[in-house]
Parts: C-alpha cells; structure tokens; sequence
C-alpha cells in the first residue's frame, strides 16, 4: 500500500490509523457500496462534502455516507442565509483532493470544518485517505480534534 499525504499527516501527529483498502468501481462512487466493501456500516463511514456560503466561503462538512446533508442546516450551522455545493469541477482546485477521494485530513488550505453529531456514537469513525480506493479508520476523538471539527446537526 502507497502511504497517502493523509497517512503521513497523521503520522506525523501521532494518530493511530487502519488503512483499509477496496477495489474502485468507477461507476459506483457511492459511499454506501464503499461502506459494504469495506464490511463497516455506513453510518459509520464518513463522507467529506464541500460546500460554499454567500458570506462565509468554503466550508467542509463530514457525515455518515448513508445520510444527505441538509443545506438548510449546514447554512444555519455556519451562519449563512444560503450555501451551495462546491461543483466537482472545482474541487481538486479547491481542496487537492477529486470526488470519491475526498478527505477531511490535508486539504491545501484549512476550511472550517464541521461533522455530524452521528459521530459521537462511534469510537472509531472512517474518512477517505485522500485517494478513491483507501478508507482511514480513526479514532473519533483524535480526528475531531485533528481536524479542528465541530460536531452539529447537519443531515435530513
């Protein structure tokens, strides 16, 4: 297995992690058949959105692949009146990372990030390595602080 930026960031930090890797079906990108792939349940397999307020930004929200977010939350969890996702064109730009391979962990820049409070009933949670093809679990604690995440209602 490649060591991703993601792996070796957390590394670096001192952050205990279980790379699990799965073959890519390109025309099922879904984090639910990655969930089933990878034999854990979905809602404790993080999916990374990124999304755009009118006045904060860029945003990054984490939830459970078996859940959608709810813009209407999200906007009000950051203070926003509206928020729209970021287009797929515009993520790599954006965050260094492409669809299906997006983590929440060493993006180029640091977002405000925030997951949904699903996570606390887990003590292991896992995000993309960064790549299509590799799925991280980690401690939940350690990640959330990692990242800098606020947990909040953020799903329909």
């Amino acid at each position: 297995m490649v060591k991703t930026n993601v792996m070796r960031l957390l590394s670096q930090a001192g952050i205990s992690y279980k790379a699990m890797e799965y073959e890519v079906d390109e025309n099922n990108l879904a984090g639910e058949h990655v969930a089933e792939l990878i034999k854990i349940p979905p809602e404790q397999v993080f999916k990374t959105l990124v999304a755009k307020g009118e006045k904060r930004g860029v945003v990054v929200f984490c939830i459970p692949v078996n859940n959608e977010l709810s813009l209407k939350k999200a906007a009000a969890v950051i203070g926003d009146k509206k928020i729209e996702m970021l287009h797929v064109k515009d993520l790599l730009d954006t965050t260094g990372y492409i669809r299906g391979g997006c983590s929440p962990i060493g993006m180029k820049k640091k977002f405000a990030t925030y997951m949904d409070e699903m996570a606390i009933l887990f003590d292991e949670i896992t995000v993309s390595a960064g790549v299509r093809g590799c799925q991280l679990c980690i401690p939940r604690e350690e990640l959330v602080e990692y990242i800098g995440a606020e947990l909040c209602d953020l799903t329909q």
